[in-house]
């Protein structure tokens, strides 16, 4: 009786093993379940091959287009006057910027004036026995002579004999030495030459000027200068009298400027070449930075896209039934942001936007506004 119970249990444990085995055999035959695909939707744009208006970045400052750097030619003691040599001073054109003590230097010029003055009346007497013909130009030249202005210029020479008798007097050596300390004279004063502005002033009254030294800058603020620096491969979009447009870095002005200068030479360090723009208008000041916009050549059947939808092999993605195909294109110039391509069909579909992990035959599905509205 035992052994029929043991052999029944044994059996039990086969069937309940083999039974349990083909469970779990029925599971692992399952299929798993395949994740449903997901077509991403992406921006696209219909080409339309245009004209391409082509503009080249740059930046640069102002500098005065009139500036004068202001030197001393004479020593002497700096002397107050009207205004205040000071930086933002201005100034109207022939006013005097500085004024330096001549005192001495001018009382040595009035001794030459008289010097050459009795020169002039000791000659007088003989010239009027021996060049009776020209005794009255010279008696006229005498009488205007006036110690407190200018020495006027001599009379003509007519004749050899007359200008042997007059070099022979030294009248000529006396006059042109008297010129040349009068002209002299002039430089204790430095006048505007036209009406301006100080910018820098390096010394203030009272102070001894030296010859040579330099004293400060003055420059008329009305036209200004800036040069910008360009890529030698842009040199042929470059033309004198070429309108330009300018900002200044917070994009809340605007000015309009011309082509000056052109540089006839590219730099070698840089491989640039310099070209220089006038500018003027309220609120610009000398040293103002400004970003230009040089308008090149137009591109004729071209597109303008974002530089991050070009790739690397000179290609970009076209949409053609719902999936994505790659068409080579032209680059033809290259900004910041933008790349102006040729050679792309009208009509064709491409991406507006980059798309991550994009690549050729992958399926998508244009953006459209009805999807917006839902």
């Amino acid at each position: 009786m035992r052994k029929i119970l043991l052999s029944c249990i044994g059996v039990a444990v086969i069937v309940a093993t083999l039974f349990l085995g083909n469970t779990i055999a029925n599971r692992k035959k399952k299929k798993k379940p395949v994740p449903e695909k997901t077509i991403k939707t992406v921006f696209t744009d219909t080409v339309k091959n245009t004209s391409i208006q082509i503009t080249i970045p740059a930046n640069g400052s102002l500098v005065a287009k009139r500036r004068l750097e202001l030197f001393s030619e004479v020593q002497g003691v700096f002397v107050n006057h009207n205004k205040l040599f000071r930086a933002g001073q201005t100034y109207k054109k022939g006013e005097a910027l500085i004024r330096i003590n001549a005192e001495e230097y001018r009382a040595l010029v009035q001794a030459s004036k008289s010097n050459f003055y009795n020169a002039l009346v000791g000659i007088m007497p003989d010239m009027k026995l021996d060049f009776p013909d020209v005794y009255s130009k010279w008696q006229a030249y005498v009488n205007q002579f006036n110690f407190k202005k200018q020495t006027p210029a001599l009379p003509e020479l007519t004749s050899d004999k007359e200008k042997y008798f007059i070099t022979g007097r030294g009248i000529l050596s006396a006059y042109y030495n008297l010129k040349t300390q009068e002209q002299r004279l002039l430089k204790y004063t430095i006048r505007a030459p036209y009406a301006g502005i100080v910018t820098e002033a390096l010394i203030t009254e009272g102070a001894l000027v030296r010859n040579g030294q330099k004293l400060g800058e003055f420059i008329a603020p009305t036209l200004y200068e800036m040069e910008v620096a360009l890529g030698k491969e842009y040199a042929e979009y470059l033309e004198i009298g070429k309108k330009v447009t300018l900002q200044n870095t917070s994009r809340t002005q605007t000015f309009t400027g011309k082509i000056s200068r052109i540089n006839g030479k590219v730099d070698l360090d840089t491989q640039t070449i310099s070209a220089f723009i006038d500018v003027n208008g309220d609120g610009l000041k000398e040293g103002l930075f400004l970003e230009a916009q040089l308008q090149g050549k137009k591109e004729a059947e071209a597109i303008e896209i974002a530089r991050n939808l070009l790739l690397e092999d000179q290609t970009i993605f076209s949409v053609k039934n719902g999936v994505l195909d790659l068409i080579k294109v032209t680059p033809v110039y290259f900004s910041d942001t933008k790349v102006v391509l040729k050679g792309v069909p009208n009509g064709t579909v491409i991406l507006k936007q980059p798309v991550p992990g994009a690549y050729k035959g992958m399926r998508v599905k244009p953006y459209t506004i009805q999807q917006k509205t839902n």
